[in-house]
């Protein structure tokens, strides 16, 4: 696919004129007819190339208020037709000489999106023309060039000079898919939108998903499985991305810890730190600032704390950072960092430092994807009311038991399933996660607290789901805990509580379950 395209004239219609004249002066240096209509032309002649009406080429004046002026034989057997003799023969027989590049941008229906604009407006928006003569191009990329983004003009201009003012045949290939992509993904939102005017339940009645490779990683969870980063086409991936500020390359496990430690200090407005481990928080804490914040994690579980990811919910400054470099940690997200924390952490080689750019609150969807299909559900993004807990025991909790277990119930939604977390002074103190039985979990949650050398007593615990026997209650009491959140709802709720009322605990229930797969 070595041959090359030869330029001798260009269609140029774009609602983004950046770059277009650079690009239209320097096919017009090389002699090369432009063709182009409305606004487009009258940029272009204004700048003072000579253009060609569209209208001339076709013989029939724009109408519809601009919605009809490229849809005509003339303009698309220009582009659709091979260099055969056939198909060169018919067009002659018409007096209708090839278009060899097609340079069109799209109107800005994504783009009009957020701007609040009615039906009618966003209606308009939809381009038909445009992706009509795109795809025509792409179509015949064999003797065609498609460019539908200003960003694609100085790699066409280079190529183009580099083979002599020609065009190389699998660069113009490349193109026509990069094109059909485009098109694909313009009109999957403009489905989208109009879906969204179809009541068929709470959830969108169709889902499509559209991503561009940022950059390939070394591997994925094992050395064995390939892995990449991807972004959405429309830059709302960019925008919302992380930022590699220092370190060696993010690993696949990398990001997925990142996000997953982002979003655990996202629930707190005062000073908040999490280590996370395999997604896990192992430890947390909120505090007057974020250095205290961060010791408490760390104390939390020291052990698990060494390797793992520090995310915090203040820009992170120098004293803190000074401590941190205390311990080994692979990455550090936060939504800034003073310049000297910066140059502190950076003596740290092998730790990534990444600035976040995005909130979890902004998720809607969460998608899990399966050999038989996709499933999709809302993001796990309710608020915890205090108002709305219920107090179900003889006796209540106490001012700093309470703080303790709200503190609770928002941590432990982060925690995989089966979850159980103990708090002290909002503090994590033992985590018991993934167990395939309540009560191991909080087993498990009490022997990682006695190994970081915590004293449970006056301790709350928060489960993810109801207790579905009075065990988990039992160890917990027997462990030193006195107050206990979880959603209820088992058909042994009354046993559950009798038992915390045998024991003199306090326990509240939330009527909300927040299991994590």
């Amino acid at each position: 696919m070595s041959e090359l395209i030869i330029i001798k004239r260009a269609l140029m219609s774009c609602w983004d004129k950046s770059g277009l004249l650079e690009l239209a002066k320097a096919l017009q240096e090389e002699h090369i007819e432009i063709i182009s209509s409305g606004g487009t032309a009258d940029y272009l002649a204004k700048s003072g190339l000579t253009v060609t009406p569209v209208e001339k080429v076709t013989g029939f004046r724009e109408i519809l208020d601009g919605r009809v002026k490229t849809l005509h034989p003339h303009i698309h057997a220009a582009i659709l037709a091979r260099r055969d003799k056939n198909h060169l023969a018919q067009l002659a027989e018409l007096g209708i000489d090839p278009i060899d590049l097609v340079v069109v941008n799209l109107y800005p229906f994504v783009e009009g999106l957020p701007e609040n604009r009615t039906l009618s407006e966003m209606i308009e928006l939809i381009d038909i023309g445009g992706p009509t003569m795109l795809r025509a191009a792409a179509k015949n990329y064999e003797n065609v060039i498609a460019l539908h983004h200003p960003d694609q003009y100085k790699e066409f201009l280079d190529i183009w000079k580099k083979n002599g003012f020609k065009i190389p045949r699998d660069f113009s290939l490349r193109l026509a898919s990069d094109l059909f992509f485009a098109t694909s993904y313009y009109d999957s939102r403009i489905t989208g939108y109009l879906d969204s005017f179809q009541k068929t339940g709470n959830l969108p009645r169709r889902i499509s998903h559209f991503y561009i490779k940022r950059n390939d990683l070394r591997y994925g969870e094992n050395p064995h499985q390939r892995a990449a980063v991807y972004n959405m086409p429309d830059g709302v991936g960019d925008k919302n991305e992380i930022e590699i500020l220092w370190g060696k390359e993010m690993s696949y496990n990398n990001y997925v810890d990142s996000v997953a430690a982002g979003a655990v200090v996202e629930e707190f407005p005062e000073p908040c730190v999490a280590i996370v481990k395999h997604t896990n928080p192992c430890g947390a804490a909120i505090a007057e600032d974020l250095m205290t914040a961060f010791r408490s994690a760390r104390a939390g579980d020291p052990v698990s704390a060494f390797g793992g990811i520090i995310a915090a919910n203040r820009t992170i400054d120098e004293e803190t950072a000074r401590i941190i470099t205390e311990t080994f940690f692979e990455c550090i997200i936060a939504p800034g960092y003073s310049e000297s924390a910066l140059n502190t952490l950076k003596t740290k080689k092998n730790l990534r430092i990444i600035k976040k750019n995005y909130s979890m609150q902004n998720s809607r969807l969460e998608f899990k994807l399966l050999p038989i299909g996709v499933l999709a559900q809302d993001a796990d993004n309710i608020s915890c009311n205090p108002e709305d807990l219920r107090d179900v025991t003889r006796r209540r909790p106490d001012e700093a038991e309470e703080r303790d277990l709200i503190f609770g119930w928002k941590m432990v939604k982060h925690v995989k399933s089966n979850a159980i977390i103990f708090v002290k002074d909002r503090m994590l103190v033992g985590v018991g996660a993934g167990q395939m039985s309540r009560v191991d979990s909080v087993k498990l949650a009490g022997m990682k607290a006695r190994e970081a050398d915590h004293s449970l007593q006056g301790a709350v615990m928060a489960s993810d789901a109801f207790f579905p026997f009075r065990d988990g209650i039992d160890e917990a009491a027997r462990l030193g805990i006195r107050a206990v959140i979880e959603p209820g709802g088992s058909v042994r709720d009354q046993e559950v509580i009798d038992a915390c009322n045998e024991h003199d605990m306090a326990m509240k229930f939330t009527s909300i379950r927040h299991f994590k797969h």
